[in-house]
């Protein structure tokens, strides 16, 4: 505030404080008292008491009247101070009316100086903002162009590695190629020397083979011969047993009223109870070097195997085969799963769709168009495999996640186990046409047949054809999702047959319709094709087998 700002608003303090003075002395001012009464003078002697009594009334109206002059005298001087008053206030207030019109044309001025600064500060703020600006623009261009600069350098040096670690790695593909080449070679040298060996050895062991044969034929036919000279019995066939051969029975013959047994003769056997039938004459010895040998002992019977033996014989065989053998065996299983498993369901995969998903080389990459095919045969592929893992790992609970998995695997877009919803509806399949279990009892449908395949009279049946086969029944009956229930059904029907030592049970998609009809209600029918299924599969895998066994040995 400026120092006239200042002086001008003491010397309105002073006046008012000086009027405030003049008041308070005026209001403490004593009101001048009034005139005292005169005394009266002394007669000798007293009055009467008439004239007495008007004298003093006088004397109270002369007091009276003197009083109300006071009084009026009084009146007329606060009105006269009154008036001074107001007139003193309407003189301070027009003081103070110009004191703060002055103040308020000093404060305006004030103001307007004040403004005039704070526009100038603010246009130097401005051109300073704007300097500042405009240096942050250089700056920013030039470490942009900095930086630019710098990335063009890495570029360069990393496109230069780039370059470096292609030559690198092409190099070491041509050194790796070559090894692998000389490798190779190697091997097919190895391998053809292997063979040349095995190949003589395979021969000599069967030109030894064929002549053991043949020198045991010969002492068989031999032996034949003298039997039948001595028995005097001509046989048509050339099987001939001996009596050390044949199992004592003694035991085990029933006897009937008589108290003689019943004594069994076998043909072409001599007893030594037995009576010639024909008197021979006395045999003549033969020279020494013609004398027959006893005849061999009689070979058993072949004992039937069952499919588990039989089974893991051949997975004996293709362990102990050719790598190629084993791979072709895989492959061919896998395909042939696929495609007849997707038939029963109506959707027919081509050879070159088969071979197009599960070949894993580069080079075989499949266009566009083949693409979801080859995705949902990759999902049924590791369907499969997690079917083959649990049908090894028998210590995992069977339950309604291993279902609901099975279905995930072959449809991820419906979530996982535990969001994967049951059919809402009763679906008009185009293929299946039996009872379908109503929605709301499919939960319970299905956890009862988990229940069951978990169960003691799961365990009682002891035959992993017939379980397998009621569990893919039961469960294709409640058919718990929209689609691919067959396909689930199927595939937890072949974990319980690997789990039981079976081979993978594979519908051929030709008994499609005798499928179809017999889940109308004919669970022995499943259980034919299953077994079936089964035996085909048994021996067709035993006559490639064989087939490559006699090809190794006639080379």
């Amino acid at each position: 505030m400026s120092a006239r700002k200042k002086q001008s608003k003491k010397r309105s303090k002073g006046k008012d404080r000086s009027t405030r003075n003049k008041q308070t002395s005026a209001r403490k001012k004593p009101a001048r008292p009034a005139a005292k009464p005169a005394k009266k003078p002394k007669s000798a002697s007293k009055p009467s008491g008439a004239k007495a009594k008007a004298t003093a009334k006088g004397a109270k109206a002369k007091l009276a009247q003197k009083a109300k002059l006071t009084r009026e005298r009084e009146r007329a001087q606060k009105e006269k101070e009154r008036e001074r008053e107001l007139k003193e206030r309407e003189r301070e207030r027009a003081q103070r009316e110009k004191e703060k019109e002055r103040e308020r044309k000093e404060r305006e001025k004030e103001k307007e100086r004040e403004r005039k600064e704070r526009e100038r500060d603010k246009a130097q703020r401005d051109r300073e903002k704007k300097r500042e600006l405009a240096q942050k623009e250089a700056e920013k261009a030039r470490k942009k162009k900095e930086a630019d600069a710098q990335k063009a350098r890495e570029k360069a040096e990393r496109e230069a590695e780039k370059r470096r670690l292609i030559a690198e790695r092409e190099a070491e593909k041509e050194a790796t190629r070559k090894a692998k080449e000389e490798e190779r070679a190697k091997r097919e040298a190895e391998r053809e020397a292997y063979r040349k060996a095995k190949e003589a050895e395979r021969e000599r062991l069967r030109t030894e083979r064929e002549a053991a044969r043949r020198l045991r034929e010969s002492k068989v036919a031999r032996a034949t011969r003298a039997a039948q000279r001595i028995d005097g019995l001509r046989m048509g066939s050339a099987r001939v047993y001996d009596p050390s051969a044949i199992p004592n029975q003694s035991g085990t013959t029933r006897h009937t009223g008589s108290s003689a047994p019943i004594i069994h003769r076998l043909v072409g056997v001599r007893h030594a109870d037995s009576p010639s039938r024909i008197p021979l004459p006395e045999p003549v010895a033969p020279p020494p070097p013609h004398r027959p040998t006893p005849p061999p002992a009689a070979p058993l019977p072949p004992v039937a195997e069952g499919v588990e033996e039989r089974y893991r014989r051949i997975l004996e065989r293709l362990a102990t085969g050719q790598e190629a053998l084993k791979k072709e065996y895989e492959e061919t299983l896998e395909m042939s799963w696929i495609h007849h498993d997707s038939a029963l369901e109506g959707v027919v995969y081509t050879f070159q769709e088969l071979r197009a998903a599960m070949d894993p080389s580069p080079s075989s990459t499949p266009d566009s168009s083949m693409q979801p095919v080859c995705e949902e045969i990759r999902r049924h592929r590791q369907a499969i495999a997690y079917v083959r893992d649990l049908g090894e790992r028998k210590r995992v609970p069977l339950n309604v996640d291993v279902v609901k998995r099975l279905f995930i695997m072959l449809h991820p877009e419906e979530g996982d186990v535990k969001t994967v919803k049951y059919r809402k509806d009763i679906p008009q399949h185009r293929l299946y046409f039996h009872e379908y279990a109503a929605p709301d009892k499919i939960a319970y449908r299905v956890r009862q047949i988990m229940d069951w395949l978990n169960g003691p009279e799961a365990k009682k049946m002891k035959n992993p054809l017939r379980v397998g086969a009621r569990v893919h029944y039961d469960l294709l009956r409640v058919f718990p999702f929209a689609q691919d229930s067959g396909k689930v059904a199927r595939l937890l029907m072949n974990i319980v047959l690997l789990r039981g030592g079976y081979p993978p049970a594979i519908v051929h998609s030709t008994e499609r319709q005798r499928y179809y009809e017999a889940l109308k209600g004919q669970l022995p029918v499943i259980i034919q094709l299953v077994n079936e299924s089964i035996m085909n599969a048994l021996a067709s895998i035993e006559k490639r087998l064989d087939d490559e066994a006699r090809a190794a040995a006639a080379s």
